[in-house]
This record gives C-alpha cells, structure tokens and sequence, in this order.
C-alpha cells in the first residue's frame, strides 16, 4: 500500500510539473507573438535632414551675350553658327561663338537702300529749294527795277494832265506792293525750304543711323570673352544649353558665362510641403554625385517665397541656394549634388522610431515592454526625420518599444501622462482626464460648510 501511496504522489506531481512547464511554455509563447518586433529607445544626437539634389554654380560670373542693340536695329533672332567646347578654358578676346550672318544679310541690304534713297531725296530737296529761291530773288530784282522805272514816270508825270498823273501814281503803288509781297513770299519760302530739308535731313541721319547699328550688330556677330575664365554656356527655357544651330532672340541674348570657381553654390528646389522647414542660415552638408567620397559644408544662403513649376514635373516647388563655404579646385559648375539640409538638432534627445508610435483616439501611444508585461503608453512626441520621432515623455532610454501594435490592443487600457503620476484608463476605451468639479452657477450662494456638531 506504502508502495502504491507513493507511486500516485510521483505521477501526480510529474502531471503537475508537466501542465506548469505547458502553461509557462504557452504564456512565453503567446508573449513572443504578442511583441513581434522591438527596437530599442535611444538617446542620444538626434537630426532632421531634408535632403534634395542640385547642381553647382559660381554666385558670380562674367556673362558672354550675343551683340548689344541687336533690338534697336530691328535684329529680333539671332542663330549660332559656331560653338567652342563647353569648359574650353578661354582668354581675353578669345573666339567663344560666331553667329551666322545669312539672315540679317537682307537686313543690312534693306537698310543701305534705304540710305542710298534718303541721300538722293535730301540731295532733290536741297535742288529744289535752291532753284525756287534762286528764281524768287530775280523776281525780286526785276520788280525792283519795275519799282524804279514806275517811280521816273510817276516824277516826269507832273507837267502831264491830272489823268495821266493819276495813272503814274496808281502804277507806282501796285509796283510797290508787287515788291513788298514777293519779299514776304521769298521769307515764306525761304521757312519751307528749311524746313523741307529739315525733314529729308533728320530721315537721312535715321537711315544712317539704323545702318550703323546694323553694322555693329554685325560686327559682333564674332562673339569674343571679354575676361579670361571657362567657358559654361547658358541653359534655355527647357533646361537644354546653346549648341550650335540654336536660336538667340534680342530679349534675352545670353550665350554663355565665365564663371568665378572660387566662389560657388548648389542651386536646389524643394517641395513645398518640406520649404516650410527650411530658413537661411541652416547648415548643409553637401556631397557630390561625381565623388561620393567628397563631402562639402554649406550653408542656406535664400529661399524663394513664391513656388514655381518645374519641366516634367507637377508638384510646385521652391528654388534654395546653398552656400559652398570653402573653395574646393575640383568643383565645377553644372556638377549634381547632394544636399542634406539641416533643419533641426537635439543632442540630447530620446527617440524611437516611427513605426513604434501609433494613435489610440487622438492620443500618441507606444506599446512599451516592461517587467510585467506589454503596457499601451501614452507619450508627448517632438520633432521627427525621416526614420525616427523624438519622445519627450513617456519613454525612457533603453526601453523597448513594439514597432506594431500586440493582438489584443484594442482592449488594452492607455496608462495616461500626468505632471505626477501615471493614470490608467478604463478598458472602455474612454481616455479623457478626470475633470474638476464645476463652479456654482453665477448668483447662487456656495452651500453653507457643516458646522462641527454635523
């Protein structure tokens, strides 16, 4: 019976044993795939970085342009024959460009035609007026001399008849009066015949004029560096640079720019939902596609305030120019690079990542690992980058956060942040805080306290 007595203890603890191993073994299971993944809360230097690519640029340069006053002489488009190499390392006088002559041959035809005709119509002009008043001033001296020879008769009249006296004096005014209007009339035509030659000469000097500048426009057509420097040509209004067969127009007669290495910048465009992050002053850090080795510093140097649309591209955007701070030799204009602009920066920050932070009705909670389990966390967030959010209440360093909430979240009761201490709320899901007692309505008295007899 002893023997019995024992053998039942023995197999009744191994059942025991065996069912605490299987209920433990379970419970560690189901908290194993409640957790799923889980990162660690860091601390420590935390970024945010909006990062964009650019192209470099000289802030300042020496601009080659096509011949000035190419407008004025009525030269609206301009084709380029010729192009040096772009980066061609160039010096004062150089040939950089030559324009072709071809189309605006016709022009400078019309323009000399059109000289050729004001010259001989100022040369008319000053015939005719010479002629005209060459022929008034005779009639002039002939009716001087009619004047004179009325005047004899006239004295010679007065041993005559009173008729024939009165006939003399009559023939010596209107003599005099012939005299006096051809006077008035020559001063009259003397007014016009300047005035005519005013005119033909003011269109000669217009003609003349307009063939000069064709001329110069022309004689600019051979387009040299007025500096010394490296040739970087100009981009159009679809982003392509000149080349060869391409069109200038009088408006906007940039051919090409010598740029200042020495002093360069990464011009960049941001989108507008991350330019409200970005202000002048901020640091850089730029990188370049061409030497990813390479790493540059840079600052904010201007950000637009009105977005524009880029080519093949829908989304405005918002052009930023970055600062090179130190001159670097192996620095060209037009190379891409990378520009991560720094926005913000705690070094002494708690942070997790992103994943790991989740709403439960409007509020931010994490699912926070502690001794006893999994606990829904109500956390105060901050800044955020692209991978992680900083956490300024409700996780510490080294806790471990789910980066996915557990199963049974839903029931999961929030433990709430307090100036004091952590408040749990009901599994209802009812998250709000505890609220004050309301003050008695305006008028009415505040019951009286008890007194201490009750």
């Amino acid at each position: 019976m002893a023997f019995l007595r024992s053998r039942r203890v023995f197999v009744g603890a191994a059942i025991l044993l065996l069912g605490v191993s299987a209920t433990w073994a379970f419970a560690r299971t189901h908290r194993a795939n409640d957790a799923g993944l889980v990162a660690v809360a860091k601390h420590g230097d935390f970024k945010v970085l909006v990062t964009t690519s650019g192209e470099l640029r000289a802030r300042k340069f020496v601009q080659i342009t096509a011949p000035q006053g190419a407008m004025q002489a009525q030269i609206y488009q301009m084709k380029i024959a010729t192009l040096v190499p772009e980066g061609t390392l160039v010096k004062q006088g150089d040939v950089v460009a030559t324009l072709d002559r071809s189309a605006v041959a016709p022009k400078l035809a019309d323009v000399t035609l059109a000289v050729q005709k004001a010259q001989a119509a100022y040369q008319q002009a000053m015939l005719d007026s010479t002629l005209t008043l060459a022929k008034a001033r005779e009639d002039i001296r002939s009716q001087e001399l009619a004047l004179e020879q009325k005047k004899i008769i006239k004295e010679q009249s007065i041993y005559e008849a009173p008729s024939i006296q009165r006939q003399a004096e009559i023939d010596y005014e209107q003599a005099d009066r012939t005299l006096a209007e051809s006077k008035v009339n020559y001063k009259t035509q003397t007014l016009q015949a300047e005035a005519k030659m005013s005119e033909v000469d003011a269109d000669l000097s217009r003609q003349k004029n307009q063939l000069d500048m064709v001329q110069q426009v022309m004689a600019g057509f051979t387009i040299t560096a007025p500096s010394p420097g490296m040739v970087i040509y100009i981009k159009q209004w679809d982003g392509k640079k000149l080349t060869a067969g391409a069109t200038i127009n009088a408006y906007d007669n940039g051919v090409a720019t010598l740029p200042d290495l020495t002093q360069m910048e990464s011009v960049t465009y941001i989108n507008e939902i991350d330019v409200r992050k970005v202000a002048v002053g901020q640091p850089v850090t730029i990188s370049l596609d061409a030497d990813p080795s390479k790493t540059l510093v840079g600052t904010v140097a201007s950000v637009a305030n009105v977005g524009e649309q880029r080519p093949n591209s829908d989304a405005k955007v918002f052009e930023v120019h970055v600062n090179v701070d130190k001159a670097d030799t192996a620095l060209r204009p037009g190379m891409t690079t990378g520009n991560a602009i720094r926005t913000f920066e705690d070094k002494n920050a708690t942070y997790v990542p992103i994943e790991a932070v989740s709403s439960d009705s409007g509020i931010a909670v994490v699912y926070k690992q502690t001794g006893t389990g999994i606990v829904k966390q109500e956390v105060e967030t901050g800044d955020m980058n692209d991978d992680d959010v900083i956490i300024a209440r409700g996780v510490d360093a080294g806790d471990g956060v789910l980066l996915s909430p557990p199963t049974n979240h839903a029931s999961m009761r929030v433990v709430r942040l307090t100036a004091t201490k952590p408040v749990v709320a009901p599994a209802n899901g009812d998250t709000t805080l505890p609220q004050k007692p309301a003050p008695p309505p305006p008028g009415r008295a505040k019951p009286p306290a008890k007194s201490a007899r009750g």
